[in-house]
């Protein structure tokens, strides 16, 4: 009896593993630490539509749905890629790759998840809100994951659209609407997108290489990818000035967007001139520092008012 409660507590913890080994490969699918990134420009954006702190509701559903749309995105982007993601090193441990999960249970997954989404948003926040989502899964995949990608150095320069299409989100969310305001914040985004993933691309170039995507340092070389993101960071620069035009924002933002324009302006500059793998890392985290806060700041200005 003893015996075959030991017998049946190891099968029970087996089944455990294996079960929470499962779940841990469908939320792998998702990727979520893009939509971690993804987030941090949809709520801020709540912020300024709003101009105060909107209510948690409303912000809890649309970062739920947000969330849902671009796991659903992200899987069917592991789907389709999965036979790039194999020959790179970065990729090759990917539940697809490995065999963990198959690719019609994980299309499954991500049509389910993309349905959630547009539910959620469509019945709960507003139908715009959830059909700018859903654009934003379609031109990821579309554009970006099946044309561009694999065709030209420009994926990530077009292809990061998609990316910049949460703060459109979150601003529909709050209005219903879209204004010019909405569309710098989508800018902001859009040229901050190319310094931040060139800088990993100069990190990954060998894993680019033997997968044969033409990313930018593959094709042009680190010398010309170094340039590019110096000039793209400088249009990024010019653009968060924009807001300040139409009297979007105020003092604090003017401030915030200064300093932070300048920290990483300077990093790319110092990648161009030290081109070492130090200094391309360098500039990657920095860039996701440095657009987390660039929205915090602009959240903080319209609702204070300053």
């Amino acid at each position: 009896m003893v015996a075959g409660s030991g017998v049946e507590g190891t099968e029970t913890a087996q089944l455990r593993t294996g079960t929470l080994s499962r779940v841990g490969s469908y939320v792998a699918l998702t990727k979520p630490r893009i939509i971690e990134l993804l987030l941090i420009t949809t709520v801020p954006t709540m912020f300024v539509a709003a101009h105060r702190v909107p209510s948690f509701r409303l912000m809890a559903l649309t970062v739920v749905g947000g969330a849902l749309a671009a796991g659903g995105a992200n899987t069917f982007n592991m789907v389709i890629d999965r036979d790039i993601d194999a020959l790179m090193e970065r990729t090759k441990h990917r539940p697809l790759v490995t065999g963990a999960i198959s690719p019609l249970s994980a299309s499954v997954f991500a049509v389910a998840l993309e349905v959630a989404a547009f539910v959620v948003l469509w019945t709960t926040v507003n139908h715009l809100a959830a059909v700018l989502a859903l654009a934003a899964t379609a031109f990821y995949l579309g554009v970006y994951t099946m044309w561009l990608k694999r065709s030209s150095m420009q994926n990530i320069v077009i292809g990061g659209a998609a990316g910049a299409i949460p703060p459109l989100v979150g601003w529909a969310a709050v209005t219903g609407s879209l204004n010019i305001t909405a569309v710098f914040l989508f800018a902001v985004v859009f040229y901050w997108t190319p310094p931040h993933f060139w800088a990993l691309s100069l990190l990954l170039k060998n894993d680019y290489s033997r997968a044969g995507v033409p990313m930018m340092p593959v094709v042009q070389g680190d010398r010309q990818t170094r340039y590019q993101i110096v000039l793209y960071t400088i249009v990024l620069c010019l653009v968060t000035v924009l807001p300040l035009l139409t009297r979007s924002f105020g003092a604090v933002y003017l401030g915030g967007a200064a300093l932070l324009d300048g920290i990483l302006l300077t990093d790319a500059v110092i990648a161009a001139k030290r081109p070492t793998a130090r200094s391309a890392r360098r500039l990657f985290y920095h860039s996701m520092i440095y657009l987390a806060l660039l929205f915090a700041i602009m959240a903080i200005d319209r609702v204070t008012g300053l």
